[in-house]
């Protein structure tokens, strides 16, 4: 058994007790009180700005306003902005003055508001560009704690957050999720240990008794009812090691992978079809399908054991005669597939998700079933789950399963 990993560096320690609350609450830079200082600030920044141009724009028309847009002339009203007749009377005079001020003092309105229309869409362009960079900086502690939370639910327990800056309620947060973290992975590699380890341990008295089995069977005068009980004893003793195997196989295949090369499915494919050859054949299941290469980031081993798992498994759950199953290997959509498809018995949509619980096994199949121990495909699962993969599995018409496989590049 491989040796334990090391114990994970413990997270950085909270700097906040919620059980004791702070000494000043007021003072404390919380997102709140920053927001509400940056966003009015920003508002009192912006009305200040919007005030000043309109000041400016309102004094430039005054201005223009104040000037009188006529002039007296030898007795003549002369102006280049209205019309006068050219002998008024007192009467048609005053009109017409009246008339000349109140277009200028429409002209200057009209050209105060355009003015200050273009001012306001400037400042709004700038106060949504100076609100997006703001809040994107504000923020900025959010996507580091998305992107650490995505790290984790890639099985990577081991990322932690160790958010620096004020003590607000990020910081809160991040201390409370590494803690969490801490907590899990400790849970986690305890549960991995246990299983690694009495796996291990499990190893030894069946292999013991193996031995003694197969010395007791190799005696010639031994009598035919005890050599009968020794190869049923014998049989039982395999399912118990391969029961052994499996759950340490599945305790490794939980973590992520560390160490990763790159792999060919259609070689791991090809491997696994040879292992199973023997078996296809005694049971008639020819073995077809056209496989590409495919070439993906991970461990050899642990892929190898997905195909020969999906390969054996179509070939004991298949028809009696004339059976047969396809693998085929390919890249699809920046995606490298592994597909085995089968014969076999009809199986109902609603029993596909118990097929890859450990030790379930579909409700025609007895739990002494002598085709296996029930780990086959949560093991798959848990591997393709390793490498970033996912595994789906799909009835088919007729009978049989089509399982597909899908990793990234």
């Amino acid at each position: 058994m491989a040796a334990n990993p090391a114990p994970p560096q413990a997270p950085p320690k909270p700097t906040w007790d919620p059980r004791k609350p702070p000494p000043f609450p007021i003072l404390r830079p919380t997102i709140r009180i920053r927001l509400t200082l940056l966003y009015g600030g920003m508002f009192l920044i912006a009305g200040i700005l919007l005030l000043s141009i309109i000041y400016l724009l309102a004094a430039n028309a005054l201005n223009v306003g104040s000037d009188l847009p006529f002039k007296i002339l030898s007795g003549q009203v002369a102006s280049e902005a209205c019309n006068f007749p050219s002998q008024p009377t007192a009467t048609e005079l005053n009109h017409a003055m009246n008339d000349c001020v109140n277009e200028q003092r429409q002209h200057a309105l009209d050209n105060l508001l355009s003015r200050s229309l273009l001012a306001l869409l400037g400042l709004a362009v700038i106060a949504f560009a100076f609100g997006y960079a703001m809040a994107g900086r504000v923020l900025s502690p959010l996507g580091r704690i998305t992107r650490t939370a995505r790290a984790v639910a890639g099985s990577d327990l081991s990322r932690r957050i160790e958010l620096d800056g004020p003590d607000d309620e990020l910081k809160e947060l991040a201390d409370t999720f590494d803690d969490m973290l801490e907590r899990l992975q400790r849970a986690f590699t305890a549960q991995q240990r246990f299983v690694g380890n009495a796996s291990h341990e499990l190893r030894t008295p069946l292999a013991i008794n193996r031995t003694l089995l197969e010395v007791h069977l190799s005696d010639p005068s031994a009598p035919m009812e005890l050599q009968q009980l020794g190869k049923t004893l014998l049989a039982t003793n395999e399912r118990s090691e391969q029961l052994v195997e499996g759950l340490l196989l599945l305790a490794r295949s939980d973590n992520q992978i560390v160490e990763r090369k790159p792999v060919d499915l259609a070689e791991v494919a090809t491997q696994a079809i040879d292992q199973v050859h023997a078996e296809a054949h005694a049971k008639g299941v020819q073995i077809r399908g056209k496989r590409e290469r495919a070439v993906i980031q991970g461990n050899g081993v642990l892929l190898e054991r997905i195909a020969l798992n999906l390969v054996q498994n179509a070939v004991r759950y298949n028809i009696p005669e004339g059976g047969w199953v396809e693998v085929t290997t390919e890249i699809q959509h920046g995606q490298a597939v592994l597909v085995v498809a089968n014969t076999g018995p009809v199986v109902p949509a609603y029993e596909i998700d118990n097929l890859f619980e450990p030790f379930r096994r579909l409700r025609t199949e007895r739990t002494g079933s002598d085709k296996g121990v029930g780990l086959g495909l949560s093991i798959v699962r848990s591997v393709a789950r390793a490498h970033g993969g996912h595994i789906a599995a799909q009835p088919r018409e007729g009978g049989g399963l089509v399982m597909r496989v899908t990793f990234p590049i």
